[in-house]
């Protein structure tokens, strides 16, 4: 079947392989680093527990089958290991066979730990990683070249992710009809980067420009993929350029950089491409069936996006085939951020010694930058955000949290920038408070060097001590 294979595409497909092996490298490295105090064995929230109360049906991992703290760094070591291969091209040196079984191992590794990440993996890059990581299995390697199909799935699935996100901007928070929720989103996003703060200083008529570019980048622009070259390239090197804007403004992990990934599938790089023979049957049987079930799968995401009431980050199916995206529903007006103090005085008193902890990523000494981690997750800082915007957030692991603090847990203190306390005094009461940040001008940022201004809004968790039971662990 001529009209199978994509043979100007060998280049885009190279690219993008590599590419999105470098995002499992960073997901794998991610999960390898933080786990053991977020779903280890003693972790905030469990993987035993959950794996007991939740069928494999429902939630497919290895380790329904087998968990262990060291299972687990094995896995994601081993997680690192494979993507890194590909990340150099081993899939080009294997039969066509062993390529696409190769590009099967990370997706079913990485499947195996979101389903068991409970709120930890609950957001929409996960879900993006593995639908594109499934469709980077049929691509094939040097042996044949790309399969028309996959990559018309591919723009498919970038399709969703920025028209869906144009859509629910539209249907949700009224600013971005306005074009005004750029006045407040850089100051509220869940982690600034090192560039948030001159962002939000912009000018307001930019901001307005940024907004109005933003509904161009996502309600119009996606449908341009879909038309012949060289408009499909055009359209997806502006995607591109969006999701670099995006980079430079603010953290948002590898769900910029996924996208880009994407969106370089789509573009016709001027390169001779190789001479290659024809495709075997058997791959363009298996090309075509998995392709089907696809897109009898993709019926679901597809309502959901012209709902009106879409939905945002959700799966379809328990192996994340599937999926829907979108972000910034409703931009927050006012950023709170929780403060965790300790302490190590016999009575805790308003006036007792309270130190502050300082998270990695998210704002808390007002005088301290925030610095540039993305791709890079921090999954305890994000959702520290969270826990800001509401206490419920923070229901199922926060008290965890706490807890681990007193302990002075040498697995919590790693997700941390600094402990004011030394690891063999752990303090005796821990608390928590909720403030109001806000970006400093540019006369305060000259006058006190400090980029935030923060007030005490209210308390969030009042002076907390580990009972006794607790403390014979």
């Amino acid at each position: 079947m001529e009209w199978f294979t994509a043979p100007d595409y060998w280049l885009s497909r190279l690219v993008f392989q590599r590419a999105l092996a470098v995002v499992y490298l960073v997901a794998f490295l991610g999960a390898a680093l933080q786990f053991r105090a977020l779903i280890g064995e003693r972790g905030m929230l469990p993987v035993p527990r959950f794996v007991a109360r939740v069928p494999f049906r429902h939630a497919p991992s290895v380790f329904h089958l087998h968990y262990s703290d060291r299972f687990f760094a094995v896995w994601s070591w081993t997680g690192c290991a494979v993507s890194a291969a590909l990340a150099a091209g081993l899939d080009g040196y294997l039969p066509l066979w062993g390529g696409m079984l190769l590009w099967l191992v990370p997706w079913v590794m990485y499947l195996s730990i979101v389903n068991v990440g409970q709120t930890w993996y609950a957001f929409g890059w996960e879900s993006l990683l593995l639908e594109v990581g499934f469709l980077a299995v049929f691509l094939g390697n040097d042996e044949v070249a790309p399969p028309v199909v996959i990559l018309f799935l591919l723009r498919w699935v970038l399709f969703r992710v920025e028209f869906g996100a144009g859509l629910i901007k539209m249907r949700g928070d009224a600013c971005w009809r306005k074009l005004t929720c750029l006045d407040y989103h850089h100051e509220t996003q869940p982690m600034p980067g090192p560039l948030s703060w001159f962002f939000h200083h912009l000018p307001k008529p930019v901001h307005r420009v940024e907004v109005a570019a933003n509904h161009f980048t996502q309600l119009v622009v996606p449908v341009l993929l879909f038309t012949p070259q060289p408009v499909a390239t055009a359209a997806a090197s502006l995607m591109v350029l969006t999701q670099l804007w995006l980079v430079l403004s603010g953290n948002f992990s590898w769900l910029n950089w996924t996208t880009i990934v994407l969106a370089l599938s789509a573009v016709e790089f001027p390169a001779t491409p190789p001479r290659v023979p024809g495709p075997p049957l058997w791959y363009e049987i298996v090309v075509l069936a998995v392709a089907a079930v696809l897109v009898v799968l993709g019926y679901r995401p597809a309502r959901n996006m012209v709902s009106r009431r879409q939905v945002m980050n959700r799966s379809f199916d328990p192996l994340r085939l599937v999926n829907t995206y979108g972000a910034f529903g409703s931009v927050s007006r006012v950023r709170h951020e929780v403060v965790v103090e300790g302490t190590s005085d016999e009575v805790p008193r308003e006036d007792s010694d309270w130190r502050e902890y300082e998270f990695r990523g998210k704002p808390g000494d007002p005088r301290r930058w925030p610095r540039q981690f993305a791709p890079y997750h921090l999954r305890l800082d994000w959702m520290m955000w969270f826990a800001a915007l509401s206490p419920a957030y923070a229901g199922s692991w926060f008290t965890g949290l706490v807890e681990r603090l007193l302990e002075n847990d040498r697995d919590t203190l790693r997700l941390l920038r600094r402990s004011p306390f030394p690891v063999n005094a752990p303090p005796r009461y821990v608390r928590a408070r909720l403030y109001r940040y806000r970006y400093t001008t540019w006369r305060e940022l000259r006058e006190t060097g400090a980029c935030w201004h923060r007030t005490h809004v209210r308390e969030f968790l009042p002076p907390t001590r580990l009972e006794w039971g607790d403390q014979s662990r």
